[in-house]
């Protein structure tokens, strides 16, 4: 019997049984084995965030292939794999022109999940607060030498924090960077720019645990800096991109990386902008292109430059999924992962 963690309606969750369907072409039926917690899901828990219900969630997956559809060339039955949410498509403009970190449209399997006959949203398209789930094969990347409660976390949290300060940004040696939000994601940004070779990388968050656990994954200095040369807004507040333009520096970076709120905005004070040459680039998912960019983050971690089993504070089943979100919103976990 499979089992999932579906949204009914906003606010409201539940274990229910589910009826996976085997994969069409170009699919991937994937047996989960680790699946990270993800503040995104309880976005679209809180929210909605453009999922309609009823929505199963769970996007930062790593498991064992099942079966494959016809057509399937990069995976085969019995490979490890992690699970990313912005495979892209290949045929949308920017896919043709070369640039597929920019494609609008990542590539999804069709409606294969269902519960009680009802087709669910797959949160993100993956859907793995399960014990199987159906991708689109460029979904699946296969990692086959890092457990999977951390090899799980690059298909999300490690991309896009990592991704954000390689791929969006692209910090260059000698950088001085800022995060505001060290959770999960910001301590992946800090150890991004570890990875790049920055400066100083200043933590910032309203959490004095989170500026301690900053300190460990990298960051130099914890507070508010001056004069950057990046900064990574991971809450994603308006509050907090009126903080970020006011730390940077001339031809300074605004990365921003929270999912905002459907009816937040900000005043951008255009003179201000203009006099001091800034830019203000927004990461989704750091990016990333699963099928490139989890080979050299998982290298990264085979290599120590990159920690992996740090960000996973505690191991759950999937019936505590409700709990770990009351733990994320109280800040007590940097990365709760459910192993099935």
């Amino acid at each position: 019997m499979d089992r999932g963690i579906v949204v009914e309606e906003v606010g409201t969750l539940e274990l229910v049984e589910l009826e996976v369907e085997q994969p069409a072409a170009h699919e991937v039926l994937v047996r989960l084995e680790a699946t990270g917690v993800c503040h995104s899901d309880l976005h679209i828990l809180e929210t909605g965030f453009s999922h309609p219900p009823p929505v199963l969630l769970g996007h930062e997956g790593a498991g064992l292939v099942e079966a494959v559809g016809p057509n399937v060339e990069s995976v085969a039955v019995g490979d490890r794999v992690v699970i990313g949410w912005r495979a892209p498509c290949g045929e949308c403009r920017w896919c043709l022109r070369g640039d597929p970190r920019r494609c609008r449209t990542p590539a999804s399997a069709g409606p294969r999940v269902t519960a009680g006959g009802r087709p669910l949203t797959r949160a993100f398209g993956a859907g793995t607060f399960a014990t199987r789930t159906v991708v689109h094969e460029h979904a699946a990347v296969a990692i086959d030498d890092l457990p999977p409660e951390q090899s799980c976390l690059l298909g999300c949290a490690v991309a896009t924090g990592v991704g954000s300060v390689l791929e969006t940004a692209q910090v260059w040696p000698g950088a001085r960077v800022g995060v505001i939000g060290c959770g999960a994601v910001g301590l992946c940004v800090i150890q991004g720019a570890r990875i790049a070779g920055a400066e100083e990388v200043h933590a910032i968050d309203l959490d004095e645990r989170k500026l301690e656990t900053a300190k460990r994954f990298g960051a130099t200095h914890t507070g508010e800096g001056a004069r950057l040369d990046f900064v990574f807004d991971v809450v994603g507040r308006p509050e907090t991109v009126e903080q970020s333009l006011a730390m940077l520096g001339h031809a300074g970076t605004l990365v921003y990386i929270g999912l905002p709120h459907p009816d937040a905005s900000v005043e951008l004070p255009l003179k201000r902008a203009f006099d001091r040459r800034l830019r203000f680039l927004v990461s989704h998912g750091g990016d990333h292109v699963p099928a490139l960019d989890f080979p050299e983050l998982a290298g990264h971690a085979r290599a120590g430059r990159l920690d992996l089993g740090a960000l996973v504070t505690k191991t759950i089943a999937l019936d505590d999924v409700a709990h770990a979100f009351e733990e994320m919103r109280a800040g007590d976990v940097i990365r709760s992962v459910v192993v099935l």
